[in-house]
């Protein structure tokens, strides 16, 4: 990860990617861009910025153009479940003045990503941890319709014999004849017989259950084994702008298969203490398959999930990892609350489920800082 450092005056450098911070935009007479969370021909647009009289642009606000004065602030057009927001800044006041995130750096301000003329070929990210239960399957969901909602088109792969993502999704998983199973082991296979449309535009689904788990077992005796699901996405790649990979909670074969796929790897990570110490391990297998099976692959960032700043616990595993990973850690974190499991039981992501919640402003802004990483390259 390129090293932070200063640009142009107001500005705050990731990578090569100049973004104005919040401080920059602080002085007298300042009014917040109102914003409004419009539909579009049936797509769900984040953020449409206006221009101070309440009427909003069809298009895609870009930084440059609001008016003196004026900034875009994602927060500021959420009514926070005051519940859940409680979690992320025992005080909200002094952090959305000083504009502090909750990893305890200056939180800079990642641009509403304009729309795209092309599309692919697709960055394939592989969302993995191998601890359970650290919120890899509601960030696959909710990266991946937030993207959509920027215009991306995003391909979710289940890629866990339990089938979650699909469940997540509305799936019955046990209802599906063809899955992702199918495509990796059976010569001939079109991904065409196994792609789902979900319900978010943009989005779709290669779905999974529990016969994958015997795809571990069959794909030992198999000549380049670690490059079965490479293989199966190339001819999907010119169609999506990302493909995002839902992990089992392992090391075994599949989650190489999905490390060897992927050129960036996001690890959604508990803050928990045993959390904390899996990483460790994780970090060194992804290492080892840069070195002898995908040179490619990156660690893209860290991911804190299920923070809950009221405990000190969570406060402290948050700055050990931010001291031992800097700034591969993400600006963004994602909080508890209720409505993550609710959107399971809804089948759909939390993006439309509670739309205007800080859950979803928080995966909103978190695709806006992949999209900012992407960009930096």
């Amino acid at each position: 990860m390129p090293a932070r450092g200063q640009g142009p005056a107001g500005f705050e450098a990731v990578g090569s990617v100049a973004v104005r911070t919040f401080a920059a935009h602080q002085g007298p007479g300042l009014q917040t861009t109102r914003t409004a969370h419009q539909s579009m021909d049936g797509h769900h647009v984040n953020a449409m910025a206006g221009d101070g009289s309440g009427a909003p642009h069809n298009h895609f606000a870009d930084y440059d153009e609001l008016p003196d004065g004026h900034f875009y602030d994602p927060d500021a057009e959420y009514e926070p479940d005051p519940e859940y927001a409680a979690t992320l800044a025992p005080d909200a006041a002094r952090q959305r003045r000083e504009r502090i995130g909750p990893t305890g750096r200056p939180l800079p301000y990642f641009p509403i990503p304009g729309p795209l003329t092309d599309h692919g070929p697709a960055k394939i990210i592989a969302m993995c941890n191998q601890k359970g239960g650290v919120g890899k399957t509601t960030s696959t969901i909710n990266l991946g319709a937030a993207l959509a909602e920027y215009g991306r088109r995003v391909l979710l792969v289940d890629f866990d014999p339990q089938g979650a993502l699909s469940v997540g999704l509305g799936v019955n998983p046990m209802e599906l004849d063809l899955t992702v199973y199918n495509l990796l082991m059976e010569r001939g296979m079109s991904a065409d017989e196994v792609l789902l449309k979900t319900a978010v535009p943009n989005m779709d689904l290669l779905p999974s259950n529990i016969d994958l788990s015997a795809a571990e077992v069959q794909l030992v005796s198999e000549v380049a084994r670690e490059s079965t699901l490479q293989r199966a996405l190339k001819p999907l790649m010119p169609d999506y702008d990302y493909i995002v990979i839902d992990c089992q909670p392992s090391l075994g074969l599949l989650t190489v298969n999905a490390l060897t796929a992927a050129h960036k790897v996001i690890v959604p990570l508990e803050c928990e203490f045993f959390a904390l110490r899996g990483v460790a391990l994780l970090t060194e297998t992804i290492e080892k398959v840069q070195e002898r099976l995908n040179p490619e692959l990156e660690l893209d960032g860290i991911l804190a999930t299920m923070y809950d700043s009221r405990t000190v616990h969570s406060r402290e595993v948050l700055a050990r990892v931010v001291e031992a990973f800097d700034d591969h850690v993400y600006h963004t974190v994602i909080g508890r609350t209720v409505r993550f499991p609710e959107t399971t039981v809804a089948g759909e992501p939390i993006t439309t489920y509670a739309s205007n919640s800080v859950g979803a402003a928080a995966y909103r802004q978190l695709a806006r800082e992949v999209l900012a990483r992407c960009h930096a390259e």
